[in-house]
């Protein structure tokens, strides 16, 4: 169930003032199965998947969706940096933006994760015409762990089941475009990033649900459009993950974009604090201007 603010509003010649929207739509919460989500062990917070909802004012509104999976090493999120800063930043495009709290490690292991994700997509898919959205234009955007979980749900996903008494569960959990922030993409040995592989997997996985989890070989010709960010001197999440992923995408034919900066370190999010990565933000709008995901600007 969708939780609207109610609140008292100015109208001026018929239109709602801008400060009244930001009112209106300040952030909100929904929790993505009311019900419990499957294979839930309490009724917790840490057991309640979550989207945090912004919504750009109406003179900006592009009618795209993202859902934002914050980075964390599958035990915790960095909501601030790698969700609403994004959020900020999506909502200044014209951008709806979901944060998604999934649930994490030591309680939750895979496919919980995963669950959480592409039931995210479904969610705002499903509620695209509550936000104006258009239903073929809804994306997932990931940092470092978050990045693997956005390149599972990328390389991972259904069309929905028609037959399900859900309306959610009916339509697809694709997403339409991806955008990876220094991802960890595969759970392999010499490759992946440690702690986010115990977390997600546990300390002796079984080799197949480490391949299967490692999203460089789980690219088809129908993983959607991908735009990738990483730097050179990352040494917590190897850039070799980008090179993998970007390498399957290009054999796939799968349109994808990536760029490797020489310097900066992990977790820069949108780059604010460092300047040697600080116009990556602008490459994403840039490239998602070009895919006519989101309007060309005014000359």
């Amino acid at each position: 169930m969708v939780r609207f603010i109610t609140c008292v509003t100015t109208v001026v010649l018929g239109t709602v003032t801008l400060s009244a929207w930001a009112e209106a739509t300040a952030p909100k919460e929904i929790t993505l199965w009311p019900d419990g989500a499957p294979g839930a062990l309490g009724s917790e917070p840490t057991d309640t998947p979550i989207l945090r909802i912004w919504q750009p004012s109406p003179d900006k509104d592009a009618h795209v969706g993202v859902v934002i999976c914050p980075g964390g090493g599958y035990g915790g999120l960095s909501e601030d940096l790698e969700g609403k800063q994004v959020a900020d930043w999506g909502v200044e495009q014209g951008i709806t933006c979901f944060m998604l709290r999934s649930r994490l490690a030591p309680k939750y292991h895979h496919p919980a994760p995963l669950q959480d994700a592409n039931r995210a997509v479904r969610w705002v898919r499903s509620h695209a015409s509550d936000y104006g959205l258009d239903p073929k234009r809804i994306g997932i955007w990931g940092f470092s762990a978050g990045g693997h979980l956005a390149s599972t749900a990328a390389t991972h996903y259904d069309l929905g089941n028609p037959n399900s008494t859900d309306p959610v569960e009916k339509v697809s959990s694709r997403p339409d475009f991806t955008v990876l922030a220094y991802p960890v993409i595969s759970m392999k040995d010499g490759l992946t990033h440690g702690g986010s592989k115990k977390n997600l997997l546990g300390d002796q996985p079984d080799p197949k649900l480490v391949e299967l989890l490692s999203n460089e070989t789980q690219v088809t010709p129908d993983t959607p459009p991908t735009f990738i960010f990483h730097t050179a001197a990352d040494t917590a999440v190897l850039p070799e993950n980008a090179i993998a992923f970007f390498t399957a995408l290009r054999k796939a034919n799968v349109p994808v974009e990536m760029h490797i900066y020489e310097k900066g370190r992990h977790g820069v999010g949108m780059g604010y604090a460092h300047p040697e990565v600080a116009g990556w933000p602008n490459l994403v709008g840039q490239w998602l201007r070009f895919r006519d995901i989101l309007p060309q600007k005014s000359p």
